[in-house]
């Protein structure tokens, strides 16, 4: 099983999936997210899925479960880079995937968890 690996920039951890994730690679991801979070003090999370061209709904819904864990350790969480396909399967699946920050790239994504940590007090 193929490890996705997670950069660490300041306060923020960049998440970059670059191959389709099975459900085990999705769980371990989930794992060693939710370490490198408390471990490296992560206020922000990035998961950028620009080469992801397939999800199914365990995905989808890991996504979600993967943001919603972070919030509670106090981290924001952001994807960015999702493909009009990937938008769309998720609407057919009824995966709003509620709570979900999205960008278009990780451009983006920076300046909106820049916004959003601003914003917190």
């Amino acid at each position: 099983m193929q490890r996705v690996p997670i950069l660490k920039l300041g306060d923020v951890l960049i998440v970059s999936i670059q191959v389709d994730l099975e459900d085990q690679g999705v769980l371990a991801l989930q794992e060693d997210l939710a370490d490198a979070v408390v471990k490296n003090g992560a206020k922000g999370v990035i998961i950028d899925i620009t080469a992801v061209e397939i999800v199914d709904s365990f995905i989808g819904r890991m996504l979600a479960t993967i943001a919603s864990m972070c919030s509670m350790l106090d981290a924001q969480t952001v994807v960015v880079g999702m493909r009009p396909a990937v938008a769309i399967t998720l609407v057919e699946l009824g995966l709003s995937l509620g709570g979900v920050r999205t960008a278009l790239n990780l451009e983006k994504g920076v300046a909106l968890l820049d916004h959003i940590r601003s914003a917190t007090p």
